[in-house]
């Protein structure tokens, strides 16, 4: 378990950790998500040893690593350019860390040739990085960092250089690895849909607080504050509340908005609205809409068969409801 109490950092004014304490449990793979400036990386390099806390302290399976050098924390780092040494091969690269540990041969050929099958890259082992695709020089470096056995490992936004197609495979298969290797694991990022998709565990960060913490479904569906809800999905307002586009039903008539036994967004009534643009997104639809009463923009989600039916268009009348509108137990401000 890694244990962070009480942190605090600060550069001259600026508080990047303001009282941050989290409590990020063996084996999992937590998410710090959050805006640039939110604190997240700071955080992470705090952990590492690369930051030094103005105040608090950093436990790493129960030991005090607070004023330990980096190299003594027995964690694996991989930042999003990860710098590989250009005249090494993949196996030389992946095998350093076991080389400078003194590792007899036998044992080093042996946990680079298990790493490289795990990543997928059994057969790279004699190419250059400059050989490698970007997704796959992130790959070697992750083995690289597997290599000594770490207690922890750290990543920093490892995959956000890379194009959107390689991003999404690479968590998939960052999820997969995880759950062989079982390394507790800590990943900065500000994408919420890679947090959604591969942490056990979330704790959202805003302005160098951590607003709260939990599982991708209870972060999503049960929100402390508007922040956590604008940042952990797109939201729409309606009638002064913030709902998800989803969540809204549409009909050509005020009563077809309605929904049987849904019932838990009573307050929010029927609202009239005029579509201003239909999106088509792959399955699904986003409708841009106009509250009438109000002039306030916001959208609903659909699927193409419900737009179909609707016959939704640019100019059209119809009729919107929220479904479910979470209950927020703070009102934090949307930035």
């Amino acid at each position: 378990m890694i244990t962070v109490t009480s942190a605090r950092k600060n550069y001259g004014s600026f508080a990047a950790l303001d009282d941050v304490s989290l409590e990020i449990p063996s084996g999992s793979l937590t998410a710090l998500l959050g805006p640039s400036g939110s604190g997240k990386s700071t955080l992470l390099r705090s952990i590492a040893g690369l930051e030094s806390l103005d105040e608090g302290t950093v436990h790493i399976a129960g030991e005090d690593v607070t004023t330990v050098t980096p190299q003594k924390r027995d964690i694996g780092f991989v930042f999003q350019h990860y710098a590989a040494f250009k005249h090494m091969t993949v196996r030389e690269n992946v095998a350093f860390g076991l080389k400078i540990r003194k590792r007899p041969k036998p044992e080093i050929q042996k946990k680079v040739d298990e790493l490289l099958e795990i990543v997928g890259l059994d057969g790279f082992q004699t190419r250059y990085p400059a050989q490698l695709s970007g997704g796959q020089r992130q790959r070697m470096a992750l083995a690289r960092a597997l290599a000594v056995d770490p207690r922890v490992l750290l990543l920093d936004e490892p995959f956000g250089a890379l194009d959107a197609k390689v991003r999404t495979d690479l968590r998939t298969w960052l999820r997969r690895l995880h759950d062989e290797v079982h390394v507790t694991t800590v990943l900065v990022t500000h994408d919420q849909e890679e947090a959604l998709d591969v942490a056990d565990r979330i704790a959202v960060m805003n302005a160098g607080r951590i607003e709260q913490v939990g599982t991708p479904e209870e972060l999503y569906d049960r929100p402390a504050n508007t922040f956590v809800m604008s940042f952990l999905g797109t939201v729409s307002k309606l009638n002064g509340q913030l709902v998800r586009p989803h969540d809204i039903r549409l009909g050509r008539q005020p009563e077809l908005a309605l929904a049987q036994n849904e019932g838990t967004a009573e307050t929010l009534g029927i609202t009239r609205a005029t579509v201003e643009r239909v999106v088509r997104l792959g399955f699904e639809v986003r409708v841009e809409l106009r509250n009438e009463a109000t002039g306030e923009s916001f959208s609903a989600q659909v699927t193409r068969g419900d737009a179909h039916a609707l016959g939704l268009a640019p100019g059209e009348t119809v009729y919107a409801r929220a479904t479910t509108a979470p209950q927020l137990t703070a009102a934090v401000p949307v930035t």
